[in-house]
């Protein structure tokens, strides 16, 4: 999943670094409008998008980058996403909030809203996180990240964190010092 700014064309590099050894990928569009779509109503749009190409309840690997961490993290947890998800990685991910989100107004801006320090949505993920226990859980951020700020907040409260030598948040998914080791996560088997 992209993130608010962004379209599936910021995969671009991570596609062609991981090449042939994974061709069955998913890659929405999510309607983020700028920040205005609830963070639950996005999660939906993502289910409908994984119902449609995937029926049934095959084992889904899933990277969520940006916002579209969170999504995919309420997908999992709110929506029933744990039941079909094996693996999570989250890029650079606000999953405990952001100073970034802190300004802007909830009544316009639901979904950045939704990424403040202690939004009820995050509180509620938090309180709740039991469920990411059965799912292999991975978070990669930048400590330099000024999107996620501070870059530290960008970790899941379960598994792994890594991380990554880059300076601002687009280099996670454009340097190849955060391609390479996206890469090796998403081909481990």
């Amino acid at each position: 999943m992209h993130g608010l700014l962004d379209t599936p064309e910021v995969f671009q590099k991570l596609r062609h670094e991981i090449a042939d050894r994974r061709v069955d990928l998913l890659i929405p569009h999510l309607s983020l409008r700028l920040g205005r779509t609830p963070i639950e109503e996005a999660a939906a749009e993502l289910a409908a998008h994984i119902d449609a190409a995937y029926p049934g309840q095959a084992p889904l690997d899933l990277l969520g980058f940006s916002i579209g961490g969170v999504i995919a993290r309420t997908w999992i947890q709110r929506l029933g996403g744990h039941r079909r998800t094996r693996r999570f990685i989250s890029l650079g991910s606000p999953q405990q909030g952001t100073l970034t989100a802190q300004p802007w107004p909830g009544q316009i801006f639901k979904g950045l809203a939704d990424l403040k320090w202690d939004s009820a949505l995050l509180r509620e993920l938090n309180s709740n996180s039991q469920v990411l226990e059965s799912i292999d859980c991975h978070s990669f951020y930048s400590a330099l990240d000024l999107a996620v700020l501070p870059g530290w907040r960008a970790v899941l409260p379960i598994g792994p964190q890594t991380e990554l030598p880059v300076a601002t948040h687009p280099q996670l998914l454009r340097d190849a010092a955060a391609i390479k080791p996206l890469a090796a996560e998403l081909l481990r088997p």
